[in-house]
């Protein structure tokens, strides 16, 4: 797990305007601005007349909806948003990374927690198991993987371990 303090401006766009985490699942959100908005973004199954695949709704198909939220004369007093890298995504990411002491079935989530105090953002990563390892490859390199994506996209500043 690594606190990356992040661009806010910059990372506002990608975050909401812009396609760059459209592949992440959405979690969950918290966005504080003349009320408390929560919204969960685990898929309401009975509601598809074919059930979804996945768990959790695309941060695609909800990041219109936070925007809304969160646009204004006014910046927001806070906000948290936690994505998650699509579970359909676990198995090219291990290979990819040449992790092989894990399984995508071992995986719970790979995390990105967006949190906005009123004056700065951060990008907390984190990862979640099935079961408990003292192995922390897969942490190590999710953790290398977003430093990465967000430099490439121009988004990180500094890492705070």
């Amino acid at each position: 797990m690594i606190t990356l303090s992040l661009k806010a401006k910059a990372s506002m766009s990608h975050l909401l305007l812009k396609e760059t985490f459209d592949k992440f699942s959405f979690i969950e959100a918290q966005i504080t601005t003349f009320n408390k908005f929560t919204i969960d973004g685990f898929l309401q199954k009975d509601f598809f007349d074919e059930p979804p695949v996945e768990t959790y709704a695309r941060w695609k198909d909800v990041r219109d909806h936070c925007f809304r939220i969160i646009r204004g004369q006014r910046t927001p007093l806070s906000f948290k948003i936690v994505l998650s890298l699509a579970s359909s995504h676990f198995e090219a990411f291990l290979k990819r990374e040449g992790i092989t002491g894990f399984t995508a079935n071992d995986i719970t989530g790979l995390y990105l927690n967006f949190n906005y105090d009123g004056t700065s953002l951060h990008c907390i990563t984190g990862t979640s198991l099935r079961t408990f390892t003292m192995d922390k490859s897969l942490e190590y390199a999710w953790d290398t993987y977003v430093k990465n994506f967000l430099l490439e996209n121009d988004l990180d500043t500094s890492v705070n371990l």
